[in-house]
């Protein structure tokens, strides 16, 4: 079975779907494997979302969850289901190359633990995903790592946002059905924003970062990017809660997401961000006037809109971020940097070396500023059930103006919340004429995920953007 009575590919099912389908055995894993396979042969080629297939351990493990579902043991709603992973997620006797040389030869013998917890819930694993380097660099693609840049399949002239570049291509494209990203300073909200994802980074602490290549101690998170809410519901209710592997995991209950998902917003206060202050002015008219069209959708639905401002420029957090992120990415990665930076790319070699202009009481007086700006920025969020506010400025860049991709990274709002650890989740809001996607952030009070997913929700429901798909 190649397609659904909708006459959609199999490989543009949402994980909420799919599930329904499996349950009732109306749809194999083993049909459902062989799609997404087939489709990665069809179009990976173009994309470049993959450093790596599992295809022989993806088709034993749908043989298995077949099985198991055949004889009246389906785990829940992510039984059978493909995913793929950024490969700085370590999973035992598999290449995690960290999209280096460095990395070349490396093959883990320890599985990170929210893959773990995915495989544990009866998900598939497909393969590793497309990356910058260490998930990390300046911003800048100057095409001399060891594997093809990923590209956008809205637009395959396009950029696909970084660093989890291999995971919103391949969700888009449905070479994955959900993947796995990690979020430094927006690099799950970005590929997000640039594919017309749902991309979310979870509160700090809320899901373990063991068993992910570090990138910047303090401001790494790890999350999903997803086709719909609900899917980013399902697969956060499995990765999320504490781990004793990950010292800086929180000991919070988890709570049931898709409890309230569909309970709507009448009633719920929602802040909007219109005024980002002198760098606001590089936000996309297409973006602005989106994100303008949201918060009506919303407001029709019952919320109360209301007006508010960051407690700070983003300057402020920005340029913290920098000096924090340059700094505890040295101290990851010095030893690789002094001994065999001839085998970086460009892009991280030079992030290494504005590490090493750090001085300590610059570093000092970054971790202060941010203390401050966290609890102004937290007194803001518990004004309100929620915020909306721009995500990316940008809409994707094209490869062939190379000085604009740096300005895609770097123009967000996105630091603001892995300076202070707040949820956020990315959202598609639309098109722009040329059929590129269009996007927002939703962010929440601490471990109050579940409220973030119902505003998006309600939106999601309420628009038609979940309709469209990249033609490839």
């Amino acid at each position: 079975m190649d397609t659904v009575s909708d006459a959609r590919p199999l490989h543009f099912l949402s994980v909420t779907e799919a599930s329904r389908l499996i349950q009732t055995r109306a749809l194999s894993p083993i049909d459902l494997v062989e799609a997404f396979l087939a489709r990665i042969d069809a179009v990976d080629g173009r994309i470049h979302s993959y450093i790596t297939v599992l295809a022989a351990r993806a088709r034993r493990a749908a043989e298995q969850a077949d099985a198991e579902i055949a004889a009246g043991r389906w785990k829940g709603p992510l039984h059978g289901i493909p995913f793929a992973v950024k490969d700085n997620y370590h999973v035992a006797g598999v290449p995690t190359t960290g999209g280096s040389r460095l990395m070349a030869d490396h093959v883990a013998d320890d599985t990170s633990t929210i893959v773990g917890r995915l495989e544990q819930a009866g998900a598939i694993l497909l393969g590793k995903l497309n990356t910058w380097e260490y998930g990390t660099g300046n911003g800048q693609i100057y095409h001399d790592l060891p594997y093809e840049v990923a590209r956008n399949p809205w637009d395959l002239a396009r950029f696909t946002g970084g660093s989890s570049t291999g995971a919103g291509a391949a969700v888009a494209a449905g070479t994955a059905m959900f993947a796995l990203g990690s979020d430094t300073g927006g690099s799950i909200r970005l590929p997000a924003a640039a594919c017309g994802l749902q991309g979310f980074k979870p509160t700090f602490g809320r899901v373990s970062r063991a068993g992910c290549i570090p990138n910047c101690w303090s401001l790494d998170h790890t999350g999903p990017l997803c086709w719909t809410v609900e899917d980013s519901a399902i697969v956060l209710q499995a990765i999320a809660g504490h781990d004793r592997r990950d010292p800086t995991s929180a000991r919070i209950e988890v709570p049931d997401y898709r409890q309230f998902l569909h309970q709507g917003v009448r009633g719920l206060v929602i802040g909007i961000v219109r005024d980002l202050g002198p760098e606001g002015a590089a936000l996309d008219a297409a973006n602005a006037t989106a994100i303008e069209a949201a918060a009506k959708v919303l407001e029709a639905q019952g919320a109360i809109i209301r007006d508010v401002r960051l407690p700070a420029p983003l300057t402020h957090y920005r340029d913290a971020s920098k000096i924090i992120n340059w700094s505890e990415s040295l101290s990851i990665h010095e030893q690789d940097f002094t001994e065999r930076h001839h085998l970086m790319g460009q892009a991280l070699r030079e992030k290494m070396m504005s590490g090493f202009m750090v001085r300590a009481v610059d570093y000092i007086a970054a971790l202060r500023l941010r203390k401050s700006l966290a609890k102004a920025t937290d007194a803001l969020v518990r004004s309100c059930d929620a915020l909306l506010l721009a995500n990316a400025f940008h809409i994707a860049p094209r490869f062939d103006e190379p000085e604009t991709v740096p300005l895609f990274t770097s123009d967000t709002a996105c630091s603001v919340f892995n300076m202070t650890g707040h949820p956020a989740l990315a959202v598609c809001t639309g098109f722009d004429p040329a059929g590129v996607p269009l996007n927002a952030q939703i962010v929440g009070r601490y471990f109050d995920e579940t409220t973030i997913l119902r505003v998006a929700q309600a939106f999601e429901r309420a628009t038609p953007w979940r309709d469209r798909r990249p033609h490839l």
